[in-house]
C-alpha cells in the first residue's frame, strides 16, 4: 500500500471541508463529473441518451445520479452504489435573529436529523445552503457559503451548572442556539444581508432560504502512527467520496453503472428527493426508454442487477466494548463493513453479502460484518428503501467510524482507501 492511503485519506477530507451542506455536496459532484465529459440531462426535459454517453440528472439541488452506458447495445443490468449527501445539523429557521439582554444575537435554529447535541457546544460555526432569488427570469437558486468564522454555540459554565457532567438533557430551543453577534432590537434581516452581500443581490429580492450550521474545524489525520482521521461530516461523505471516485476511474462493457447521491437519508428518505423516493425510479426507466426499450426489457434488466448502499457503520468503541454485538464487532482500519439486520432495515442477505464478499477478495480489500445487538435498536439506511422502489439485489455496506451523529467524528485513515479499490473492481465488473 506504501501509505497511499494518506493521500486519499487527504483528498477526501479535502472533499468534506468545501462540502458544508448537501446543496455543495452535489455541486462539487457535478463538477467532477463535467470534468470527465458527463451531460446534464434535466428532469424538465425530453432525454434523447445515446450508448457510450455519460450522464447526470439532479433533483432539488442536493440529490444526484450520474449514469455510464456502455457502447454495445447488448446490456446485461446496472451496476450502482448509493450514498447520502446530507449529515446531522442544525437549520436555520426563518426569520432567525433573536435579541437577547439588549447585548446579544442569537440565530433561532432547529434540530436536522440525530444529533449528538453537546459536540456542537463551543466550536467555530458557519452557515452555508442555498437561497432563492426573485430574478430577472423568474426565480434563481445560489448557493452560499460564509466562509468564516461566524458563530458559537456556548456552554453554560461548570458553576452556574454543578450538575453538569453528572448528564444534561440539552433542549434544542434554550439550549443550543448560537451567538451570532452584539446588537439587540435591531437585528431583523442581518443574515439575509450577508447572504444578499455575498452573492451580490439585495435581501428583499432573497424569497427563500435552505441555510444550514456547519462545524469550521477542518478534517485531520491523526494518531500515534497517523493511523486515524477526524472529520466532520464523515456520515456519509466519506462513502460518497468514494463512490464517486470509483465511479468515475472505471467503466463497463456490459453494464450501465449508476452513482446516486440522496438527500434527506438523516430525516427519513420519504422526500421527493430521498431515497424512498421514486428518483431512481424514474430516472432508470426514462434512461431504457429513451434508449428504445420497451418496459419489459427495463424489467430484465433489473433482474441482472446489483446495488451497493454505502452509509457508514458504528465501529467497535474503546470505552465501550460491551455496546457492540458480541460476535459482529467492526474495528478502524479493518476494511469494508458488510452490514445485517434481521428486520431488514440493512438489505443484506446470504446471496447479497456472498457476492459483496466476492467482490473484496478479488479486489485484495478485508471485510468485516456488523450487526445490532439484540436488545438496541439500530438506525435506518438506504439500501431497503431504495430495493423497495427499484427492485435490484442489494447489500448494505459502510465504513467503520466512532461517534456517529456527532459534530466531528472518527475513522480510519485506511478505509477510504480499501473502498474505492473494492468499488473499482465491481464497477469495472465485465460478462
Amino acid at each position: 500500500m506504501e501509505r497511499g492511503y494518506e493521500k486519499t485519506a487527504l483528498d477526501m477530507l479535502s472533499f468534506i471541508e468545501k462540502s458544508p451542506c448537501s446543496f455543495h455536496v452535489i455541486a462539487n459532484v457535478k463538477k467532477q463529473l463535467e470534468g470527465q465529459g458527463f451531460i446534464e440531462l434535466k428532469e424538465t426535459d425530453i432525454w434523447k441518451p445515446a450508448y457510450g454517453k455519460s450522464y447526470y440528472i439532479i433533483r432539488g439541488g442536493a440529490s444526484l445520479i450520474a449514469l455510464r452506458i456502455p457502447e454495445r447495445r447488448k446490456i446485461r443490468g446496472f451496476r450502482g452504489t448509493a450514498a447520502h449527501s446530507d449529515s446531522p445539523a442544525f437549520k436555520v429557521k426563518e426569520d432567525p435573529e433573536i435579541g437577547v439582554e439588549k447585548h446579544y444575537v442569537t440565530l433561532n435554529t432547529e434540530k436536522y436529523g440525530g444529533m449528538i447535541l453537546s459536540s456542537w457546544l463551543d466550536r467555530p460555526l458557519s452557515v452555508a445552503g442555498r437561497i432563492v432569488l426573485d430574478g430577472a427570469q423568474g426565480l434563481e437558486t445560489r448557493l452560499v457559503n460564509i466562509d468564516r468564522d461566524l458563530l458559537v454555540i456556548p456552554s453554560v459554565a461548570i458553576h452556574m451548572n454543578r450538575e453538569i457532567n453528572q448528564g444534561v438533557a440539552y433542549d434544542p430551543q434554550k439550549d443550543m442556539l448560537p451567538l451570532y453577534g452584539e446588537g439587540g432590537e435591531d437585528c431583523k434581516g442581518w443574515l439575509l444581508s450577508e447572504m444578499a452581500e455575498q452573492t451580490g443581490t439585495e435581501p428583499e429580492k432573497i424569497l427563500g432560504h435552505d441555510l444550514f450550521l456547519y462545524v469550521r474545524e477542518p478534517g485531520r489525520i491523526w494518531g500515534r502512527k497517523g493511523e486515524f482521521i477526524l472529520s466532520p461530516r464523515l456520515d456519509d461523505l466519506q462513502c460518497v467520496y468514494a463512490c464517486v471516485n470509483a465511479f468515475l476511474e472505471n467503466a463497463s462493457a456490459d453494464f450501465i453503472n449508476i452513482c446516486a447521491v440522496f438527500d434527506h437519508e438523516e430525516v427519513g428518505s420519504r422526500t421527493g428527493r430521498g431515497a424512498d423516493s421514486t428518483f431512481l425510479e424514474d430516472t432508470l426507466y426514462r434512461l431504457c426508454s429513451g434508449l428504445g426499450m420497451e418496459r419489459a426489457e427495463y424489467l430484465r434488466l433489473l433482474a441482472d442487477s446489483f446495488l451497493i448502499s454505502a452509509d457508514n457503520a458504528h465501529a467497535v468503541h474503546p470505552d465501550h466494548p460491551e455496546k457492540a454485538d458480541p460476535t459482529n464487532r467492526p474495528c478502524l482500519n479493518g476494511g469494508i463493513v458488510i452490514k445485517y439486520h434481521g428486520g431488514q432495515k440493512y438489505t443484506t442477505d446470504a446471496h447479497s453479502a456472498a457476492r459483496m464478499k466476492q467482490i473484496c477478495r478479488m479486489a485484495d480489500v478485508p471485510f468485516q460484518t456488523y450487526a445490532n445487538r439484540s436488545d438496541l435498536a439500530g438506525g435506518s439506511t438506504l439500501g431497503n428503501l431504495s430495493a423497495a422502489r427499484v427492485p435490484m439485489e442489494s447489500v448494505d455496506i459502510g465504513l467503520p467510524q466512532l461517534s456517529m451523529h456527532a459534530a466531528v467524528e472518527t475513522a480510519g485513515c485506511r478505509d477510504t482507501w480499501y473502498m474505492i479499490k473494492a468499488l473499482s473492481h465491481f464497477f469495472g465488473e465485465q460478462g
